[in-house]
């Protein structure tokens, strides 16, 4: 019975260690003096821990549609905030601003979301608490 014990508390242990590690600085993924604002319409929404993610296709001005992926911060500091999980839907017109990825991907750290129904709200984004030049408000 104590190995069975002691091999669950383990295995918990090295989740709880894994998540941790998997979670990343938004220094080390996102650059705060590039930012970006991206209109378009919301293809996907991946609503869980430790990061929501809003996808959108944005046209450019040919009109050729690029999908980006937007994190924003996690669901319980979203609700906090005032969103639902159906504050952003697929189909709905958004406005993000925030900073992208340093790899050149088509992802970036989500600072702010105006919502279909016209309302600004704060994504969550995790540059506010990186400190430095990313910690403006």
């Amino acid at each position: 019975m104590k190995l069975k014990s002691l091999l669950v508390v383990s295995s918990i242990v090295l989740v709880a260690a894994a998540q941790l590690f998997a979670h990343h600085s938004f220094a080390a993924e996102f650059d705060a003096n590039k930012r970006v604002t991206l209109k378009g319409t919301v293809t996907k929404v991946d609503w869980r821990n430790p990061h929501i993610y809003v996808y959108l296709n944005v046209k450019d001005d040919t009109g050729k549609v690029t999908e980006w992926a937007c994190e924003g911060g996690p669901p319980n500091v979203l609700l906090r905030e005032g969103w639902t999980r159906n504050s952003v839907k697929e189909g709905d017109e958004v406005t993000i601003d925030g900073a992208v990825a340093k790899d050149g991907s088509k992802r970036c750290n989500s600072r702010s979301v105006n919502l279909a129904d016209g309302r600004k709200v704060f994504a969550g984004s995790s540059e506010d608490s990186a400190g430095g030049a990313g910690n403006k408000k």
